[in-house]
């Protein structure tokens, strides 16, 4: 697009029909939202960098003469649905002007794309040209989901003194953590950077038929070694910057610098709303950013529900905009009273939703050791007794069966055939006695050998109802050090009730693809390495255990509210 034809689509302003109206409407009746108290027009606006790169927003103005306050949101998925509803449209049809920016590089925005690369700069830029717009507030609040909760952590490491709040959903601050975290690479990636680099592919019908087929796709990719050469073959020319991705294994590394921003946690004082699911990709770093908050006594609120990553715009959209705009009204809107009744929000699965003052509650630790012949027990067993082995076989690894995904086929899933695989210990508990409630991240402490120094470890928490049916509940996985004899690893925060009647079962593997790529068995660098081996696991009983942070659901206060 010439900056001819932008200038001109600049002077024309757009606002909705009678139908977009009445469609507005009704989304928000059925939201339970606040009634929409003006119309507005949308403006598509060009903005100056400082490297004279030009990005392309669309301003949401709202049609009154006393705005609630002015909102920014910026992103590299396009300005069209869903992003222009859930984070535009029914926030402008309750007074705010909204900023819809495409980030460098994405749908008519000037400049290459490099992901998370240029957000500081750009978000900062991008605040100096809303200070000299006529029609701007005077304050702001930052909104969006995933990459666009990512560049609100990027404006947040130098925050404008206009900035009145932050509402981030599901958004990592530090995406090194987010792609190698676990010492393996994250195939969601692999995935995200297929669907970045074409989503703008104008042939719509072909677009969608390659997105249904890229799951599949990007599965075999991950199944070929080198995964370099096989990467590229899926991304062709697009996503240029996945093989540096590949390359940068170690969490110090300076390549990842302007990718991550802990040090925004340190510098951010406005009051910040964090929402996210118990199945996201990014629950770790969402908890952790609040409770670092928390320690600072900034302003902090967290509401955590039942939901996936993409579950975010479709499940959870209801609660997530609903508590997003009680947050704006109470510190943009200057609402005389907040309407929430408690800092932290959580749905505990298998029970319901629950107010509470902090997160974590009040927890005692308790033990089950992992026992011979598949038992999980309140007591150790002898120590003398033979390990349990597993083979893992990089050629045949251990498929992802739900748990925290970038895909649909993420979520909580009926896991009980991993149970019966050769490849997977099973360890499974005595019928529970009365519910047991867990709060925060369990722990799965193990006395584990291997005859193959390079390997990794999956393991997961499920539940056995009474049928015997298995359903995740939590998720770790660690790439093991050479000779590293006894491993600790912490699995996905949770607030779980494990209801009476049902058991509770571990299990253990030495991969969980495509959720993360395969250990090769040899040491060989990921991009380029060819050779596998496999490598024979022992789980040795005595000191092996699972810790689970046990509270009480007398102690959890519910004031009320609705459960969807």
């Amino acid at each position: 697009m010439s900056i001819t034809s932008l200038r001109r689509d600049q002077a024309r302003l757009r606002p909705l029909s009678t139908g977009g109206r009445f469609a507005l409407g009704a989304l928000g009746a059925a939201l339970r939202l606040p009634r929409a108290s003006t119309r507005f027009t949308v403006t598509r606006v060009e903005i100056p960098m400082r490297d004279g790169v030009r990005l392309v927003a669309d301003h949401y103005a709202p049609q009154t003469a006393t705005p609630a306050g002015t909102l920014l949101a910026r992103g590299p998925y396009g300005r069209t649905l869903p992003f222009s509803l859930a984070f535009a449209r029914l926030y402008a049809a309750r007074g705010y002007h909204v900023v819809l920016q495409s980030v460098r590089g994405t749908f008519g925005s000037g400049g290459e794309f490099e992901p998370m690369v240029n957000e500081a700069p750009d978000a900062a830029d991008t605040v100096a040209w809303l200070r000299q717009q006529p029609w701007f507030t005077g304050r702001f609040a930052t909104i969006g989901v995933s990459y666009l909760g990512f560049t609100q952590w990027a404006l947040l490491d130098d925050p404008p003194p206009e900035l009145a709040a932050a509402v981030i959903t599901v958004g990592p601050h530090d995406f090194q953590e987010s792609v190698w975290g676990t010492g393996s690479f994250s195939v969601d990636f692999l995935a995200w950077s297929e669907l970045v680099s074409r989503q703008e592919d104008p042939r719509r019908l072909r677009a969608l038929i390659a997105r249904i087929r890229a799951p599949r796709k990007v599965s075999r990719a991950a199944s070929e070694v080198p995964l370099g050469k096989s990467a590229r073959k899926l991304l062709g020319a697009g996503a240029p910057w996945f093989e540096s991705w590949l390359e940068h294994t170690e969490a110090t590394d300076p390549f990842w610098d302007r990718m991550r921003f802990p040090g925004a946690l340190d510098r951010v004082s406005v009051p910040v709303l964090l929402l996210s699911g118990w199945q996201d990709i990014f629950v770790r770093q969402t908890i952790q950013q609040y409770r670092h908050l928390r320690d600072r006594d900034v302003d902090v609120a967290l509401t955590v529900g039942p939901w996936t990553h993409i579950q975010m715009l479709t499940k959870g959209l209801a609660i997530c905009v609903r508590e997003t705009l009680d947050w704006l009204d109470t510190h943009l809107g200057d609402a005389p009273v907040a309407r929430r009744p408690s800092p932290v929000r959580v749905y505990v699965t298998g029970r319901g939703w629950r107010h509470l003052p902090d997160w974590p509650p009040a927890t005692t630790e308790r033990s089950l050791y992992l026992q011979p012949y598949g038992h999980l027990g309140d007591t150790p067993p002898e120590i003398n007794t033979r390990p349990a082995n597993f083979r893992y076989d990089p050629a045949h690894p251990t498929p992802t069966t739900g748990g925290p995904l970038l895909s649909p086929k993420g979520g909580y899933r009926d896991d009980t055939e991993l149970a019966l695989r050769d490849d997977v210990l099973s360890f499974t508990g005595a019928a529970l006695d009365a519910d047991l409630y867990v709060y925060g991240s369990p722990v799965l402490e193990l006395s584990h050998s291997s005859d193959n120094p390079h390997a990794d470890l999956f393991v997961r928490v499920s539940e056995v109802d009474a049928k015997g049916r298995s359903r995740n509940v939590s998720d770790g996985y660690r790439r093991l050090a050479d000779g590293e004899r006894t491993v600790r690893i912490e699995l996905d925060p949770i607030a779980h009730r494990f209801e009476a009647g049902s058991r509770i079962r571990v299990l253990i593997a030495g991969s969980w693809f495509p959720r993360y790529a395969r250990n090769l068995g040899t040491g060989e660098p990921l991009l380029t390495g060819r050779e596998l081996r496999a490598a024979t696991h022992s789980v040795h009983f005595g000191d092996s255990r699972l810790l689970l942070p046990a509270g009480s659901a007398d102690g959890l206060a519910d004031p009320g509210g609705d459960v969807g």
